[in-house]
């Protein structure tokens, strides 16, 4: 969620000042800033469940896979189960015991081996729809909030607006990054900041240059 707001700040907040350096009508600032949110939104929802779409079924490969291997190869599987407690620090014997046990009941065997060979959990995969939502929606909150002072204001004033917000906004996701990954807050915040304010600088800097040469 953190970084769906992020990248919709930052991506719509330079867009935004792109437009506003290049000299155009409040109304085409507020067209291309709603138009980007949207398509942006659009694109990461996509990108997005595409992306734990396919993880899924590689991971329903791997796990077919595995599945045909523990009935073929049950006596081998059940020493690799037993040889991988044994690296937890369970004695031999009560790690063959417990790799027999263990494989007398074959979805049981199938979900302990995949989340020791595999790292994963079958029965806890992550939903393609879900992600895909969460992430629209986060994007779009990032991506709406440099648009709000350009149906207040318009040129400098409703710029300055929407780079302030944005630097806010920012500092805030900035701040929870290094939060929620234990470390140092400030900084994290300030990096963030500081990413954005280049993007703009970029954005405006080019827009500056092809709006004269549009005009």
């Amino acid at each position: 969620m953190v970084f769906g707001v992020s990248d919709g700040l930052v991506s719509n907040v330079s867009l935004i000042i792109g437009f506003a350096g290049s000299g155009v009508d409040a109304a085409v600032v507020r067209l291309a800033g709603l138009a980007g949110a949207i398509a942006g939104a659009a694109s990461m929802a996509a990108g997005e469940w595409i992306s734990i779409s396919a993880q899924n079924e590689l991971i329903e490969r791997e796990l077919a896979v595995e599945r045909r291997e523990l009935l073929n190869n049950t006596a081998a599987e059940t020493a690799e189960l037993a040889e991988m407690y044994e690296q937890q620090g369970v004695s031999p014997t009560n790690a063959a015991a417990a790799a027999a046990d263990v494989m007398r009941r074959p979805e049981e065997a199938l979900n302990v081996h995949a989340r020791q060979e595999l790292g994963i959990d079958p029965e806890r995969l992550n939903s393609p729809v879900a992600a895909a939502f969460s992430s629209f929606c986060c994007f779009l909150v990032g991506a709406l909030l440099p648009v709000i002072p350009w149906f207040i204001s318009e040129g400098f004033a409703a710029g300055l607006a929407s780079v302030l917000l944005g630097v806010i906004a920012a500092a805030i996701v900035g701040w929870l990054i290094g939060h929620f990954g234990e470390r140092r807050e400030w900084y994290t915040a300030a990096r963030q900041v500081l990413l954005l304010l280049a993007a703009c600088a970029a954005t405006f800097v080019v827009g500056s240059l092809l709006g004269v040469t549009v005009n």
